[in-house]
């Protein structure tokens, strides 16, 4: 905690985080006391540089959380979202081949018709927008690093980060200190991995009794292609190819809005060889011959990554604890088949704000708001969560071919039955304890990159806007410096340096000839907030704390 007296402000509620779930969070309590005359202050606060800045998905949307939300946004001319997916179709991919699964095939809920293709950062633009329309405050570039306690140890709000820290923990001439932000309830709905959400994860136990979470990371980047390339509406997704069987993932490409495309990959963090570069299979993706011929005389504009919560119904954890409540993927709330989450983000906002809402109605404050987590099973989050909860376990236990054939007669039996044979399947392990020695893999060679369909790193990183104050104290901590040289390097060749998407973390020797001391170096200003290291480290000596706040990328359109 810092030792300057900081400014305080009181609220009512505080949000942490200005997302798909937070800013329902914010709308819903607005409305709830608009209906009523009741005045509720509301703040959100968002270490992005501006709504929206740190938002990446897909994104192919289910509309159900923005009906529920803002029943009339299909007639608002300043929408989101204008393209409705017309084509669906999925394959699976070998080496230079593709199959395509005929859509008769695939379990109802798999069905992408009626849903939007769109950009889930300008989602969050729009629902900000509206936000404070009906009088919530949305502090941009400002991060929340704590967590503030009562004297019975109760959430009673949170503080942002100081600015104007120098590398050496200093203040410099620009300091200034944070703000404490207090509030009767606050609600965190930081995404994937948020460094307080996991903080409160261990402080309330609120994973005993649970599976534990999974994450994949998710790649994306965003083209404008040639017209006669472009076909508006279509939704294309595949797995297999570029990835062996037993390592799970899939890819999508999604064409919308002005001759766009975006392309991604999503990656599992079970996997088990630590020579695996996600970066560079998502760039292998690229060149199959069903991929390639779409992006052939068009241009890249833009390129991002994020970490996805994929535990699924079993590894929700509870959701209320005195003082706070947690929403979004902060909850766990993504559908893994579906590769959606942002609905379920909107319907937790909007029953996070109820549950705060129907607490201050009753006088009440700083405490458990129960009807929260006993609701979410029963709501349509559970509804679309429940059906698919094998998937991912089945998937990490018995490989592509066989768990995503499983998977999929699982969702069957479900949706005509209402029933499953396996019950519901525990994760086996968390993702840092997946990799294999270097002694038991074979080493993956990937090539270099073409810059034209393929590329590096730093190409990379410099589409997607990123940028640190250098001059600031390294948010990637390490809890023992030593590990990275000593444990990591000799026993997995240190996987840090490439599963990584933004060239964070080198092995650097001093004398190349010798191949004499190596140093572990970190990059943080390439950061992309992505949390991956934070999540597969396999010595968990990595963790992610925000930055300066306004760091980071700045995606205008992901």
């Amino acid at each position: 905690m810092s030792e300057t007296v900081r400014e305080a402000m009181d609220f009512d509620v505080v949000i942490v985080g200005a997302g798909p779930a937070g800013l329902a969070a914010a709308i819903r309590l607005k409305q709830r006391a608009a209906e009523t005359g009741a005045e509720i202050s509301v703040v959100v606060v968002e270490k992005g540089s501006e709504v929206g800045a740190h938002i990446l998905s897909g994104a192919v949307i289910d509309p159900s959380g923005l009906d529920a939300l803002l029943p009339d946004w299909r007639e608002d001319p300043d929408r989101p979202l204008t393209t409705e997916v017309t084509d669906d179709r999925f394959h699976v991919l070998t080496s230079t081949r593709s199959l395509r699964l005929p859509n008769a095939l695939m379990p109802p809920l798999m069905n992408n018709h009626g849903n939007f293709i769109g950009s889930l950062g300008n989602v969050a633009r729009y629902l900000g927008a509206q936000a404070e329309a009906l009088g919530v405050e949305i502090y941009p570039g400002f991060a929340a690093t704590e967590v503030l306690y009562d004297d019975n140890g109760a959430v009673a709000g949170i503080a942002t980060g100081d600015m104007g820290i120098g590398r050496d923990g200093k203040p410099k001439d620009d300091f200034t200190p944070g703000m404490e932000l207090r509030a009767k309830y606050t609600v965190f709905s930081e995404g994937a991995r948020g460094s307080l959400s996991k903080q409160l994860l261990a402080r309330f136990n609120l994973t005993e009794g649970r599976s534990i979470q999974k994450f994949g990371i998710g790649i994306k980047e965003l083209w404008q292609v040639k017209p006669e390339k472009f076909r508006e509406g279509l939704v294309q997704h595949s797995f297999g190819w570029p990835l062996d069987m037993n390592t799970g993932g899939g890819s999508f490409l999604y064409h919308f809005d002005d001759h766009l495309v975006t392309v991604g990959f999503v990656l599992h963090l079970d996997y088990k060889n630590p020579t695996l570069s996600p970066f560079d299979e998502f760039q292998r993706f690229k060149t199959h011959p069903l991929i390639r011929d779409t992006f052939e005389g068009g241009k890249r504009i833009a390129y991002g990554a994020r970490a996805l919560t994929e535990g699924g119904y079993q590894s929700v954890p509870q959701l209320a604890f005195p003082g706070g409540l947690l929403a979004g993927c902060a909850a766990g709330f993504m559908n893994v088949p579906r590769i959606k989450g942002s609905h379920n983000a909107i319907h937790s906002g909007m029953q996070a704000a109820d549950a705060v809402f129907d607490g201050l109605a009753s006088g009440r404050a700083n405490d458990t708001l129960e009807a929260y987590e006993a609701g979410w099973r029963g709501s349509a989050i559970g509804r679309d969560l429940k059906p698919v909860r094998n998937v991912k376990p089945l998937w990490s236990r018995f490989g592509t071919v066989i768990g995503v054939s499983l998977g999929g007669i699982d969702m069957w039996l479900q949706t005509l039955f209402g029933v499953s044979p396996f019950g519901t399947l525990k994760h086996q392990k968390a993702d840092f304890q997946s990799l294999k020695p270097l002694s038991e893999v074979t080493p993956i060679q990937y090539p270099k990159p073409d810059g034209k369909l393929t590329f590096d790193k730093p190409s990379s990183v410099f589409l997607s806007n990123t940028n640190h104050i250098e001059d600031q104290p390294i948010h990637l901590r390490l809890a023992d410096p030593s590990i990275p040289v000593e444990r990591n390097l000799p026993l997995y060749g240190e996987p840090a340096r490439l599963y990584c998407p933004a060239g964070v973390y080198e092995v650097v020797y001093d004398d190349e000839q010798a191949k004499t001391g190596p140093r572990f170096v970190i990059n943080a200003q390439n950061c992309v907030h992505c949390k991956t290291c934070d999540i597969k480290d396999p010595s968990q000596n990595i963790t992610w704390v925000p930055p300066e706040g306004g760091g980071g990328p700045n995606y205008p359109n992901m």
